[in-house]
């Protein structure tokens, strides 16, 4: 990787930029995993940020120094999507991206090293995440275990196959 990179705690400003980065590269990172008639229906909700997950304090963006430039983003929540809070030392890995001309270039494990570290530092003692089944291998490679498939209902008659994963602290 040729230029420096930081990881921050996103915010507000954020926002317009991790909208971006979702809508550029999920298309392309997803392609070769889903189906297109699963991609046509589930990119235009999943690629789109989600102001008060990026708010939170919890989300994280990796950002090249020299220029600013957002390659990576992503974070966790002490509740999961749709189910809410269901034990204190659970912790759920949310909306992940890394821009897809980076990939394997170290920013997904960096930003996933500062979202250990915040976790733990909470209290956080396991992580769960709904991977997609392009992220399988990443997570892995980062001590998640696979615990089974999953159908994430993203609205009415709409659904998104994805790999229930868990990761312990």
């Amino acid at each position: 990787m040729s230029s420096e990179l930081s990881v921050r705690c996103a915010g507000p400003r954020d926002i317009a930029e991790v909208d971006v980065l979702l809508a550029r590269s999920y298309p392309v990172l997803l392609k070769p995993d889903y189906p297109p008639s699963v991609l046509v229906t589930a990119l235009p909700l999943i690629s789109r940020v989600q102001p008060t997950l990026v708010t939170c304090g919890t989300y994280y963006v990796v950002e090249e120094v020299h220029t600013g430039a957002l390659v990576g983003a992503g974070g966790w929540t002490p509740g999961s999507p749709g189910r809410g809070r269901t034990s204190p030392a659970l912790g759920h890995i949310r909306h992940v991206v890394c821009d897809h001309r980076q990939t394997r270039c170290g920013i997904g494990r960096m930003l996933m090293h500062r979202i250990f570290q915040s976790a733990s530092d909470a209290g956080i003692a396991k992580l769960e995440c709904l991977s997609t089944r392009t992220a399988v291998p990443f997570y892995a490679a980062l001590g998640f275990a696979k615990d089974r498939a999953v159908d994430v209902p993203l609205r009415a008659g709409i659904v998104f196959p994805a790999i229930s994963m868990h990761r312990t602290l």
